[in-house]
């Protein structure tokens, strides 16, 4: 049986529960697997749950379960705890706020946390144009708000999106979603006059061009094909796009792709939209990854990192476009208090030490990850800003070969060593670890992740 205890190096922070990995009973326990039956006897059977964890406690990058293992955290809540699990200032915030108030419809009343975090996003947002804010729950929401926004702003109707994007699940956002067949099944008809192009993959390019020969051809062929034979330009109300492309694979594309996207709207009056729900917030070493191109857009969505797991998004716009009428789009929970609070203390943390935190870890954890992918034939294309990393996992080096199968046998190997991942698009494996993750926490774990590679593959 593996027991897999302390590593070598002390792993722990000021925040965290104690050194991790700390394995003491094979996972699932006894605990766990009584709580895995009960809950799938009373849940949804549409969650997908790539391995029995269940959680007791956390802090920082730490996860106890109830069994007493202990995981570094390489998922962040799928990139929300940026602060990490449990950070006291967050913590603080909250209880302070949820003793004087904790609801009061924002979309019928006024309170100052929404007014103070309106202001703070509108001054922190890329662009010199004043800007409004409007609150939401979640990623889904703001994407359906922001799909909302630049179809009443503009009076057009059609709406462009990207193949393997992720945008929610909700009928507005997931018909942009182009990431899994599986979402969209029997859920049909979706929100109409919707239009996939490519995004910027320069490693399975269609083209089999690599950048920077194609000159990001993709941006291209939305004008020469798209606007020629499906779409006239001037009936799009919006282009949306992830900077960085999160669960269709991690996928950073060239650095002219988001500037070129932005003529080619600029050309036609379109409304760039970029979706920063898990790019945003100090992720990839940045406050936000449009900025890594200096790209303004129109619109940003924002979602995950911005309350350190508090239910909150955000659509930021300048007046001009977000100048819909009183009653035209509201929420009832959308701007809590206590979420605000939550968020202002995550954006102070950010501010002061988290994003750069982010990059210059990120730049660790990219040199460690290419190095691991040189020995090990079953990695390939390491690519990432910040603490947002993904490694494709292939057979025998071939692009061109994903091996969904391996890459799930690699995360459940992880998993039983007392280290946390996820997949993303269709082989890839993410490392998206909270933002206050130490330099001893993050090499750990990546040698935990080298060791299941080793495992695994041979």
């Amino acid at each position: 049986m593996l027991t897999v205890r302390s590593r070598p190096r002390e792993t722990t922070d000021e925040t965290s529960l104690g050194p991790a990995p700390w394995i003491t009973t094979r996972p699932p326990g006894p605990l766990a697997q009584a709580a895995v039956e009960r809950d799938e006897a009373v849940t949804s059977p549409s969650h997908t749950r790539p391995y029995p964890l269940v959680v007791k406690q956390a802090r920082g990058s730490v996860i106890e379960d109830v069994d007493g293992n202990r995981f570094l955290d390489f998922t962040a809540g799928i990139a929300v705890c940026t602060t990490g699990h449990c950070h006291p200032e967050v913590v603080a915030a909250i209880r302070e706020q949820a003793d004087h108030l904790i609801h009061m419809c924002g979309s019928d009343f006024y309170y100052s946390p929404m007014i103070e975090l309106a202001e703070k996003l509108a001054s922190m947002a890329p662009g010199d144009e004043p800007k409004r804010v409007y609150f939401t729950n979640s990623g889904a929401e703001t994407i359906e708000s922001a799909f909302k926004l630049a179809r009443h702003h503009t009076n057009r109707k059609w709406v462009i999106s990207f193949y393997g994007a992720f945008h929610g699940r909700t009928m507005g956002a997931l018909a942009l979603t182009s990431s899994k067949a599986r979402q969209k099944e029997r859920f049909g008809p979706l929100t109409s006059m919707v239009a996939h192009v490519d995004y910027a993959d320069c490693h399975r390019c269609p083209l089999n061009l690599t950048y920077p020969e194609c000159d990001t051809a993709c941006v291209a062929d939305i004008e020469n094909t798209l606007f020629k034979r499906e779409v006239p330009p001037d009936e799009v109300a919006a282009i949306f796009v992830e900077p960085v492309m999160g669960e269709g694979g991690y996928i950073v594309p060239p650095s002219t792709f988001l500037p070129k996207l932005r003529k080619l709207c600029d050309r036609h009056g379109i409304l760039l939209v970029a979706d920063e729900i898990q790019t945003g917030m100090g992720r990839t070493g940045r406050m936000f990854a449009c900025e890594h191109t200096g790209v303004v857009p129109d619109i940003l969505c924002l979602a995950k990192g911005l309350a350190s797991g508090m239910p909150l998004g955000a659509v930021v716009a300048p007046g001009r476009i977000m100048n819909w009428p009183a009653g035209s789009h509201g929420s009832t929970f959308g701007g809590n208090p206590v979420s605000c609070a939550a968020s202002l203390a995550t954006i102070d943390l950010l501010e002061r030490q988290l994003v750069d935190n982010a990059r210059q870890l990120g730049e660790v954890g990219m040199r460690k990850l290419d190095q691991m992918a040189a020995r090990r034939k079953c990695l390939s294309h390491v690519q990432g800003l910040g603490l947002m990393i993904g490694v494709e996992v292939v057979k025998s080096r071939d692009p061109h070969r994903p091996d969904p199968k391996m890459r799930d046998r690699i995360i459940e190997e992880a998993f039983q060593r007392g280290l946390l991942l996820l997949g993303c698009g269709e082989s890839a494996i993410r490392v998206c670890p909270p933002l206050c993750i130490n330099r001893a926490q993050l090499e750990v774990g990546l040698d935990v992740f080298d060791e299941a590679v080793a495992t695994v593959a041979g």
